[in-house]
């Protein structure tokens, strides 16, 4: 009998073995009737079982040996792909998933060949045409595993930034009254202004982390447009980066008309990453150049400094989440998650804009920004 039709006549017995496997592996918590533990494992393998009666070419074979393969088994993958987001959901981690698959590969084989006398070479590449079944239903349960634990952190992530803004709200409001109140001199007042300094840092963070967060669980990050100069956005952005910089100088060089409907939160989370990271990454606070250009249906920003340039192999990577730069991670603690540039990337998305970047050891290092006047 050949291993399609050994699959098909003995796939309740095959099904057997794997809910008594599953039992064994299952955590310790969760305690899992009948229907959860045989999860998909008949589907799966009836699936499989079609797949390996379709023709299928010597190309073809080498192609899905090494995952190529354009004509996948939709049945098989919608079945596996189901079976690792159950999985996930009730509590088996990747291993024991894992193990399920491997456990159901050696089962049928075990079970198959037992069942020949005098194997030949048409049944031996059925075999092979099984373990291709099997690897491609693995590779889409170990797929929809891994986006449901994604999935699970970032509502996780979304939770505990959420539920950190009522905490650093009130001991920022508290430090403000604290500080109006009482005449605070020497140690006191250093202590009070390192409390204030502090919780503004932190809630930059949480900011970051929730708009990281909305991206990543598929949401584009909200504006309201109004009318607005974003030269006057501008200056105010460099006045507020100037007050935690004392040498902060930049530059600011204005062309053109410069109004638009934008949303003048967003812009300002934009404009803050940008300066900040010219000033943080700069040779000379005072190089940091600003330009705006009023163009005829957009309007132009370029932030410039000196210093040293990103390196090539990670500017196509310098606008992902979680990326910090090679002098942050030498340099020990820091403010920053990695996300400020990604931050940046988002606000100029969600107004419908463009940004650049290019950096060399002769011209410095410079962001260019494209904004239509309106969204």
């Amino acid at each position: 009998m050949g291993l399609s039709e050994f699959i098909v006549a003995n796939v309740g017995r095959v099904v057997d073995e794997w809910e008594s496997f599953a039992r064994t592996i299952a955590p310790e918590p969760v305690a899992m009737d009948r229907t959860l533990l045989r999860d998909h494992a008949r589907a799966i393998l009836l699936a499989a079982a079609r797949d390996m009666t379709l023709p299928q070419t010597s190309r073809e074979q080498a192609a899905k040996a090494k995952g190529d393969g354009p004509d996948k088994n939709p049945a098989l993958d919608q079945a596996s792909a189901s079976h690792g987001e159950l999985r996930h959901n009730t509590g088996f981690d990747l291993v024991q998933m894992t193990a399920e698959f491997r456990h159901l590969r050696a089962c049928v084989i075990r079970l198959w060949v037992d069942s020949l006398t005098t194997p030949d070479l048409a049944q031996l590449q059925e075999m092979i045409r099984f373990n291709e079944a099997i690897d491609e239903a693995l590779a889409e349960s170990t797929a929809a595993y891994a986006e449901q634990v994604n999935r699970s952190r970032d509502i996780f992530l979304a939770i505990l930034g959420h539920d950190l803004r009522a905490p650093l709200q009130a001991v920022s409001m508290s430090t403000e009254i604290l500080m109006r109140k009482t005449n605070l001199e020497g140690d006191a007042l250093t202590c009070a202004l390192h409390i204030k300094r502090g919780t503004r840092h932190m809630a930059v963070m949480v900011g970051d982390l929730l708009e990281l967060v909305r991206s990543r669980l598929g949401k584009s990050l909200p504006i309201e447009p109004t009318p607005m100069d974003l030269a006057d956005a501008v200056r105010e952005a460099i006045e507020q980066a100037c007050a935690a910089h004392p040498l902060c100088d930049p530059t600011l060089s204005v062309e053109g008309d410069t109004q638009g409907v934008w949303d003048g939160r967003r812009l300002d989370q934009m404009l803050q990453n940008l300066i900040g990271n010219a000033l943080q990454h700069g040779s000379n606070n005072s190089a940091v150049k600003l330009a705006l250009k009023g163009e005829a249906d957009s309007v132009r920003l370029t932030v410039h400094n000196d210093g040293a340039p990103i390196p090539a192999e990670a500017i196509g990577a310098i606008f992902d989440p979680l990326v910090r730069s090679a002098d942050e991670e030498l340099g020990g603690p820091t403010t920053s998650l990695g996300l400020g540039l990604f931050i940046v990337k988002e606000v100029v998305k969600a107004h419908q804009g463009t940004i650049e970047v290019s950096s060399n050891e002769t011209d410095g290092t410079l962001f260019t920004v494209v904004l239509p006047r309106k969204v």
